[in-house]
Protein backbone atom coordinates (compact mmCIF):
# COMPACT_ATOMS: atom_id res chain seq x y z
CA UNK A 1 0.00 0.00 0.00
CA UNK A 2 1.59 3.42 -0.97
CA UNK A 3 1.25 6.40 1.72
CA UNK A 4 -1.13 8.13 -0.59
CA UNK A 5 -4.09 4.91 0.26
CA UNK A 6 -3.17 6.01 4.37
CA UNK A 7 -5.27 9.21 4.35
CA UNK A 8 -2.14 12.09 4.52
CA UNK A 9 -2.07 14.93 2.69
CA UNK A 10 -1.16 16.54 0.05
CA UNK A 11 1.68 18.41 1.39
CA UNK A 12 2.75 15.55 3.42
CA UNK A 13 3.05 13.07 0.58
CA UNK A 14 4.47 15.89 -1.10
CA UNK A 15 7.51 16.27 1.76
CA UNK A 16 7.37 12.44 1.83
CA UNK A 17 7.82 11.82 -2.33
CA UNK A 18 11.13 14.72 -1.58
CA UNK A 19 12.41 12.50 1.00
CA UNK A 20 12.53 9.74 -1.14
CA UNK A 21 9.76 7.31 0.59
CA UNK A 22 6.65 5.77 -1.72
CA UNK A 23 5.94 2.43 0.62
CA UNK A 24 5.59 2.59 4.61
CA UNK A 25 6.98 0.51 6.54
CA UNK A 26 5.21 -1.90 9.00
CA UNK A 27 5.15 0.00 11.95
CA UNK A 28 4.07 3.24 9.89
CA UNK A 29 1.31 0.87 8.17
CA UNK A 30 -0.79 0.49 10.98
CA UNK A 31 0.33 3.31 13.21
CA UNK A 32 -0.45 6.10 11.05
CA UNK A 33 -4.11 5.16 10.69
CA UNK A 34 -4.33 4.73 14.17
CA UNK A 35 -2.93 8.48 15.01
CA UNK A 36 -5.44 9.81 12.25
CA UNK A 37 -8.40 8.53 13.71
CA UNK A 38 -7.36 9.57 17.26
CA UNK A 39 -6.64 6.66 19.33
CA UNK A 40 -3.92 6.09 22.07
CA UNK A 41 -0.79 4.10 20.89
CA UNK A 42 1.16 1.11 22.47
CA UNK A 43 3.87 0.36 19.56
CA UNK A 44 6.98 -1.43 19.83
CA UNK A 45 9.18 -1.58 17.33
CA UNK A 46 13.13 -2.09 16.75
CA UNK A 47 14.94 1.20 16.15
CA UNK A 48 15.20 2.11 12.30
CA UNK A 49 11.92 1.15 11.35
CA UNK A 50 10.57 4.33 10.47
CA UNK A 51 8.73 5.10 13.54
CA UNK A 52 9.41 9.15 13.79
CA UNK A 53 7.35 9.65 10.42
CA UNK A 54 4.71 6.88 11.70
CA UNK A 55 3.43 9.27 14.73
CA UNK A 56 5.04 12.76 12.74
CA UNK A 57 3.04 12.49 9.42
CA UNK A 58 -0.59 12.02 10.72
CA UNK A 59 0.15 14.49 14.19
CA UNK A 60 1.13 17.13 11.45
CA UNK A 61 -1.52 16.22 9.39
CA UNK A 62 -4.42 16.22 12.32
CA UNK A 63 -2.67 19.89 13.25
CA UNK A 64 -2.86 21.40 9.81
CA UNK A 65 -6.90 20.89 9.79
CA UNK A 66 -7.57 23.76 11.98
CA UNK A 67 -4.92 26.66 13.44
CA UNK A 68 -4.85 28.73 15.99
CA UNK A 69 -3.77 31.61 13.66
CA UNK A 70 -1.01 34.11 15.96
CA UNK A 71 -1.51 32.56 19.16
CA UNK A 72 0.58 28.88 18.86
CA UNK A 73 -0.26 27.10 22.13
CA UNK A 74 1.99 23.94 22.43
CA UNK A 75 -0.51 21.42 20.78
CA UNK A 76 1.97 18.14 20.44
CA UNK A 77 4.19 17.72 23.02
CA UNK A 78 6.99 14.95 22.54
CA UNK A 79 8.88 13.86 24.95
CA UNK A 80 12.25 12.13 23.88
CA UNK A 81 15.35 10.87 26.49
CA UNK A 82 18.55 12.50 25.01
CA UNK A 83 19.37 15.34 23.07
CA UNK A 84 20.36 13.89 20.34
CA UNK A 85 16.93 11.63 19.89
CA UNK A 86 15.10 15.42 20.41
CA UNK A 87 17.28 17.03 17.42
CA UNK A 88 16.25 14.03 15.02
CA UNK A 89 12.83 14.23 15.78
CA UNK A 90 12.86 17.99 15.35
CA UNK A 91 14.61 17.83 11.95
CA UNK A 92 11.93 15.22 10.80
CA UNK A 93 9.15 17.37 11.79
CA UNK A 94 10.36 20.36 10.09
CA UNK A 95 11.16 17.88 7.09
CA UNK A 96 7.90 16.72 6.55
CA UNK A 97 5.80 19.90 7.65
CA UNK A 98 8.42 21.70 4.75
CA UNK A 99 4.84 22.20 2.90
CA UNK A 100 1.89 22.87 4.73
CA UNK A 101 0.15 26.01 4.80
CA UNK A 102 -0.19 27.48 6.98
CA UNK A 103 3.44 26.10 8.25
CA UNK A 104 3.14 24.78 11.37
CA UNK A 105 6.11 25.90 14.00
CA UNK A 106 8.06 23.52 15.95
CA UNK A 107 10.93 23.59 18.50
CA UNK A 108 13.59 21.39 19.93
CA UNK A 109 14.42 22.10 23.75
CA UNK A 110 17.16 19.75 25.76
CA UNK A 111 19.92 20.75 28.74
CA UNK A 112 23.12 21.00 28.01
CA UNK A 113 22.74 24.10 26.22
CA UNK A 114 21.99 28.14 27.68
CA UNK A 115 18.38 28.05 28.53
CA UNK A 116 17.65 31.53 27.37
CA UNK A 117 17.66 31.01 23.62
CA UNK A 118 15.12 28.19 24.04
CA UNK A 119 13.12 31.15 25.69
CA UNK A 120 13.23 33.68 23.95
CA UNK A 121 12.31 31.10 20.34
CA UNK A 122 9.19 29.67 22.69
CA UNK A 123 7.78 33.50 23.08
CA UNK A 124 5.73 33.39 19.98
CA UNK A 125 4.23 30.40 20.60
CA UNK A 126 4.49 26.92 19.10
CA UNK A 127 2.69 23.85 17.79
CA UNK A 128 4.95 21.09 18.44
CA UNK A 129 7.51 20.83 20.84
CA UNK A 130 10.04 18.17 21.15
CA UNK A 131 11.79 18.27 24.35
CA UNK A 132 14.05 16.02 27.24
CA UNK A 133 12.07 15.87 30.29
CA UNK A 134 14.55 17.96 32.46
CA UNK A 135 15.05 21.09 30.43
CA UNK A 136 11.50 21.16 29.70
CA UNK A 137 10.10 20.86 33.82
CA UNK A 138 13.14 23.85 34.04
CA UNK A 139 11.38 25.72 30.92
CA UNK A 140 7.74 25.23 32.77
CA UNK A 141 9.82 26.64 35.92
CA UNK A 142 10.66 29.75 34.62
CA UNK A 143 7.10 30.28 32.89
CA UNK A 144 8.74 30.16 29.52
CA UNK A 145 6.04 27.42 27.99
CA UNK A 146 2.82 26.64 29.35
CA UNK A 147 1.43 22.55 28.70
CA UNK A 148 -2.70 23.29 29.44
CA UNK A 149 -3.92 23.10 25.35
CA UNK A 150 -1.08 19.85 24.61
CA UNK A 151 -3.52 17.55 22.28
CA UNK A 152 -1.24 14.79 21.53
CA UNK A 153 1.15 13.32 23.96
CA UNK A 154 4.58 11.28 22.37
CA UNK A 155 6.44 8.75 24.73
CA UNK A 156 9.08 8.16 22.07
CA UNK A 157 11.72 5.65 23.32
CA UNK A 158 9.81 5.60 26.77
CA UNK A 159 12.15 2.19 28.21
CA UNK A 160 15.07 4.53 27.67
CA UNK A 161 13.89 7.11 29.77
CA UNK A 162 12.57 5.09 32.08
CA UNK A 163 16.15 3.25 32.12
CA UNK A 164 17.50 6.81 32.75
CA UNK A 165 15.41 7.56 35.62
CA UNK A 166 12.89 10.14 33.91
CA UNK A 167 10.01 8.57 35.89
CA UNK A 168 9.12 10.74 38.09
CA UNK A 169 9.75 13.80 35.67
CA UNK A 170 7.45 12.48 33.24
CA UNK A 171 5.00 12.21 35.86
CA UNK A 172 5.35 15.68 36.52
CA UNK A 173 4.62 16.47 33.05
CA UNK A 174 1.73 14.25 32.44
CA UNK A 175 0.42 16.07 35.54
CA UNK A 176 0.46 19.48 33.75
CA UNK A 177 -1.43 18.49 30.64
CA UNK A 178 -5.24 18.50 29.81
CA UNK A 179 -6.95 14.97 31.09
CA UNK A 180 -8.25 14.39 27.58
CA UNK A 181 -5.72 14.16 24.54
CA UNK A 182 -3.99 11.63 23.02
CA UNK A 183 -1.62 9.53 24.10
CA UNK A 184 1.32 7.88 21.99
CA UNK A 185 3.87 5.50 23.22
CA UNK A 186 6.73 4.24 21.61
CA UNK A 187 9.10 1.77 23.09
CA UNK A 188 11.54 -0.51 21.59
CA UNK A 189 10.49 -3.48 24.20
CA UNK A 190 7.05 -3.82 26.36
CA UNK A 191 9.07 -4.31 29.72
CA UNK A 192 7.20 -4.69 33.05
CA UNK A 193 8.35 -1.16 34.07
CA UNK A 194 6.24 -0.32 29.99
CA UNK A 195 3.28 -1.81 30.89
CA UNK A 196 3.18 -0.27 34.93
CA UNK A 197 3.69 3.46 32.90
CA UNK A 198 0.69 2.50 30.79
CA UNK A 199 -1.69 1.94 33.16
CA UNK A 200 -4.11 5.08 33.64
CA UNK A 201 -2.12 6.88 30.99
CA UNK A 202 -3.20 5.28 27.77
CA UNK A 203 -7.08 4.90 27.12
CA UNK A 204 -7.84 1.30 25.24
CA UNK A 205 -4.70 2.14 23.44
CA UNK A 206 -4.09 0.82 19.79
CA UNK A 207 -1.35 -1.93 20.49
CA UNK A 208 0.96 -2.90 17.49
CA UNK A 209 4.48 -4.59 18.10
CA UNK A 210 5.91 -5.03 15.10
CA UNK A 211 8.93 -7.36 15.47
CA UNK A 212 9.27 -9.76 17.93
CA UNK A 213 10.34 -8.46 21.66
CA UNK A 214 13.95 -8.06 22.44
CA UNK A 215 15.08 -9.59 18.84
CA UNK A 216 17.38 -8.06 16.30
CA UNK A 217 17.14 -7.56 12.83
CA UNK A 218 17.86 -10.08 10.81
CA UNK A 219 19.82 -7.86 8.22
CA UNK A 220 21.95 -7.12 11.17
CA UNK A 221 25.37 -10.03 11.03
CA UNK A 222 26.34 -11.10 14.26
CA UNK A 223 30.07 -11.75 15.30
CA UNK A 224 32.12 -12.28 18.55
CA UNK A 225 35.93 -12.07 18.91
CA UNK A 226 36.79 -13.84 21.38
CA UNK A 227 40.22 -11.92 22.75
CA UNK A 228 41.86 -10.80 25.90
CA UNK A 229 41.03 -7.41 27.15
CA UNK A 230 44.27 -6.26 26.90
CA UNK A 231 44.26 -6.97 22.96
CA UNK A 232 40.82 -5.15 22.31
CA UNK A 233 42.28 -1.84 21.10
CA UNK A 234 44.79 -3.04 18.64
CA UNK A 235 42.25 -6.17 17.62
CA UNK A 236 39.80 -3.09 16.81
CA UNK A 237 42.54 -1.04 15.21
CA UNK A 238 43.31 -4.42 12.79
CA UNK A 239 39.74 -4.49 12.16
CA UNK A 240 39.71 -1.08 10.92
CA UNK A 241 42.41 -1.34 8.74
CA UNK A 242 41.94 -4.60 7.40
CA UNK A 243 38.76 -4.27 5.88
CA UNK A 244 38.46 -0.71 5.26
CA UNK A 245 36.04 0.19 7.23
CA UNK A 246 35.35 3.88 6.74
CA UNK A 247 32.05 4.41 9.02
CA UNK A 248 32.23 2.69 12.36
CA UNK A 249 29.99 3.66 15.82
CA UNK A 250 32.17 1.60 18.15
CA UNK A 251 30.23 1.83 21.75
CA UNK A 252 32.35 1.92 25.37
CA UNK A 253 31.00 1.33 29.02
CA UNK A 254 31.79 4.22 30.27
CA UNK A 255 32.97 7.80 28.99
CA UNK A 256 36.87 7.92 30.24
CA UNK A 257 37.02 4.67 28.48
CA UNK A 258 35.36 6.07 25.14
CA UNK A 259 38.03 9.21 25.82
CA UNK A 260 40.59 6.88 26.05
CA UNK A 261 40.09 4.72 22.68
CA UNK A 262 39.62 7.95 20.69
CA UNK A 263 42.57 8.68 21.91
CA UNK A 264 44.49 5.62 20.85
CA UNK A 265 42.52 5.75 17.49
CA UNK A 266 43.46 9.30 16.55
CA UNK A 267 47.44 8.31 17.36
CA UNK A 268 47.56 6.12 14.56
CA UNK A 269 45.64 8.51 12.75
CA UNK A 270 42.14 6.83 12.29
CA UNK A 271 40.11 9.75 12.89
CA UNK A 272 38.10 9.19 15.40
CA UNK A 273 35.65 11.10 18.24
CA UNK A 274 33.51 10.64 21.06
CA UNK A 275 30.44 11.14 22.25
CA UNK A 276 29.11 11.13 25.75
CA UNK A 277 27.44 12.70 28.31
CA UNK A 278 30.56 15.16 29.90
CA UNK A 279 31.25 16.50 26.30
CA UNK A 280 29.26 19.90 25.56
CA UNK A 281 25.81 20.13 23.11
CA UNK A 282 28.21 21.63 20.48
CA UNK A 283 30.89 19.12 20.65
CA UNK A 284 28.50 16.53 20.78
CA UNK A 285 26.54 17.81 17.71
CA UNK A 286 29.68 18.60 15.60
CA UNK A 287 31.44 14.65 16.27
CA UNK A 288 27.69 13.48 14.89
CA UNK A 289 27.99 15.57 11.68
CA UNK A 290 31.33 15.21 11.25
CA UNK A 291 30.59 11.50 11.06
CA UNK A 292 27.37 11.63 9.67
CA UNK A 293 29.84 13.24 6.53
CA UNK A 294 32.32 10.80 6.75
CA UNK A 295 35.05 13.43 7.99
CA UNK A 296 35.41 11.13 11.08
CA UNK A 297 35.66 7.58 10.58
CA UNK A 298 35.24 5.82 14.20
CA UNK A 299 32.74 7.16 16.45
CA UNK A 300 32.95 6.56 19.97
CA UNK A 301 29.83 6.35 22.12
CA UNK A 302 28.35 5.35 25.49
CA UNK A 303 24.81 4.37 25.41
CA UNK A 304 23.05 6.93 26.41
CA UNK A 305 25.16 9.59 23.84
CA UNK A 306 24.30 7.05 21.36
CA UNK A 307 20.35 7.00 21.68
CA UNK A 308 18.73 8.87 18.76
CA UNK A 309 22.50 8.41 16.48
CA UNK A 310 20.43 8.14 12.82
CA UNK A 311 22.21 7.10 10.22
CA UNK A 312 20.43 5.18 7.21
CA UNK A 313 23.64 3.31 5.84
CA UNK A 314 25.47 2.65 8.60
CA UNK A 315 27.85 -0.16 7.73
CA UNK A 316 29.43 -1.20 11.29
CA UNK A 317 28.54 -1.55 15.14
CA UNK A 318 31.20 -2.23 17.07
CA UNK A 319 30.72 -3.79 20.68
CA UNK A 320 34.04 -2.59 22.49
CA UNK A 321 32.65 -3.91 25.07
CA UNK A 322 29.71 -5.70 25.82
CA UNK A 323 26.48 -3.70 27.76
CA UNK A 324 25.75 -4.54 31.41
CA UNK A 325 22.19 -5.05 30.17
CA UNK A 326 21.46 -7.13 27.99
CA UNK A 327 18.25 -5.66 25.81
CA UNK A 328 21.26 -2.65 25.53
CA UNK A 329 22.48 -5.01 23.28
CA UNK A 330 19.75 -5.10 20.66
CA UNK A 331 19.47 -1.33 21.14
CA UNK A 332 22.93 -1.12 20.24
CA UNK A 333 23.06 -3.35 17.02
CA UNK A 334 19.60 -1.65 16.04
CA UNK A 335 21.99 1.17 14.73
CA UNK A 336 23.03 -1.03 11.38
CA UNK A 337 21.20 -3.02 9.23
CA UNK A 338 18.08 -0.20 9.44
CA UNK A 339 15.24 -0.08 7.19
CA UNK A 340 15.98 -3.61 5.52
CA UNK A 341 19.96 -2.88 4.71
CA UNK A 342 22.46 -5.07 5.57
CA UNK A 343 24.94 -4.21 8.82
CA UNK A 344 27.19 -5.90 10.77
CA UNK A 345 27.59 -6.19 14.35
CA UNK A 346 31.01 -7.04 16.14
CA UNK A 347 31.44 -7.65 19.70
CA UNK A 348 35.20 -7.91 21.49
CA UNK A 349 34.47 -10.35 24.07
CA UNK A 350 37.11 -11.01 26.53
CA UNK A 351 36.88 -14.10 28.78
CA UNK A 352 35.00 -11.87 32.00
CA UNK A 353 31.84 -11.50 29.74
CA UNK A 354 31.40 -15.15 28.40
CA UNK A 355 28.48 -14.63 30.99
CA UNK A 356 26.90 -11.72 30.02
CA UNK A 357 27.02 -13.20 26.02
CA UNK A 358 25.13 -15.80 26.88
CA UNK A 359 22.38 -13.64 28.76
CA UNK A 360 22.43 -12.00 25.41
CA UNK A 361 21.93 -15.30 23.32
CA UNK A 362 19.30 -16.06 25.63
CA UNK A 363 17.75 -12.67 25.46
CA UNK A 364 17.83 -12.67 21.61
CA UNK A 365 16.80 -16.17 20.94
CA UNK A 366 20.04 -17.48 18.78
CA UNK A 367 23.91 -18.02 19.14
CA UNK A 368 26.14 -15.21 18.12
CA UNK A 369 28.60 -16.50 15.76
CA UNK A 370 32.04 -17.26 17.51
CA UNK A 371 35.35 -16.55 16.04
CA UNK A 372 39.10 -15.24 17.03
CA UNK A 373 41.99 -13.53 14.63
CA UNK A 374 45.45 -14.58 14.08
CA UNK A 375 47.14 -13.30 16.59
CA UNK A 376 44.36 -12.05 18.79
CA UNK A 377 43.65 -15.11 20.50
CA UNK A 378 41.67 -15.67 23.66
CA UNK A 379 43.94 -17.21 26.15
CA UNK A 380 40.84 -18.80 28.12
CA UNK A 381 38.36 -21.30 26.53
CA UNK A 382 35.47 -20.01 24.70
CA UNK A 383 31.86 -21.03 25.57
CA UNK A 384 30.17 -23.30 24.05
CA UNK A 385 27.44 -22.39 21.54
CA UNK A 386 24.15 -22.91 22.34
CA UNK A 387 22.05 -24.83 20.15
CA UNK A 388 20.39 -22.48 17.26
CA UNK A 389 16.29 -23.09 17.42
CA UNK A 390 14.75 -24.12 14.07
CA UNK A 391 13.99 -21.42 11.77
CA UNK A 392 11.63 -21.31 8.71
CA UNK A 393 12.95 -21.42 5.31
CA UNK A 394 13.82 -17.84 4.00
CA UNK A 395 12.93 -16.79 0.55
CA UNK A 396 15.58 -16.87 -2.45
CA UNK A 397 17.23 -13.27 -2.73
CA UNK A 398 16.93 -11.88 -5.87
CA UNK A 399 20.27 -11.29 -8.18
CA UNK A 400 20.57 -8.29 -7.51
CA UNK A 401 20.32 -8.70 -3.33
CA UNK A 402 22.77 -11.57 -3.67
CA UNK A 403 25.87 -9.98 -5.76
CA UNK A 404 25.28 -7.35 -2.62
CA UNK A 405 25.64 -10.26 0.08
CA UNK A 406 28.64 -11.71 -2.04
CA UNK A 407 30.25 -7.79 -1.78
CA UNK A 408 30.02 -7.72 1.97
CA UNK A 409 31.30 -10.77 2.59
CA UNK A 410 34.50 -10.59 0.71
CA UNK A 411 34.80 -7.40 3.28
CA UNK A 412 34.58 -9.61 6.13
CA UNK A 413 37.71 -10.19 8.32
CA UNK A 414 39.27 -13.49 8.12
CA UNK A 415 39.14 -15.67 11.05
CA UNK A 416 41.62 -18.33 12.18
CA UNK A 417 38.24 -20.62 13.60
CA UNK A 418 35.23 -20.88 14.78
CA UNK A 419 35.35 -21.54 18.54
Amino acid sequence: MPFSQLGLSDPLLRAIADAGYSTPSPIQLQAIPAVLSGHDLLAAAQTGTGKTAGFALPILHRLSQHSYGANRPVRVLILTPTRELAAQVGESVAKYGAHLHPRLKSEVVFGGVKINPQMMRLRGGVDVLVATPGRLLDLVNQNAVKLDKVETLVLDEADRMLDMGFIRDIRKIIALLPKRRQNLLFSATFSEDIRKLTTGLLVNPVKIEVAARNTAAETVEQIAYLCNKANKAELLCHLIKTNNWQQVLVFTSTKHGANRLTDKLNKIDIKAAAIHGNKSQGARTSALAGFKAGEIRVLVATDVAARGIDIALLPHVVNYELPRSPADYVHRIGRTGRAGEEGQAVSLVSHDEYAVLRLIEKLIGTPVKREQIAGFEASEAAPPMPPEPPRAPRPRRNSTQSCKTSANSSNKPKARGSA
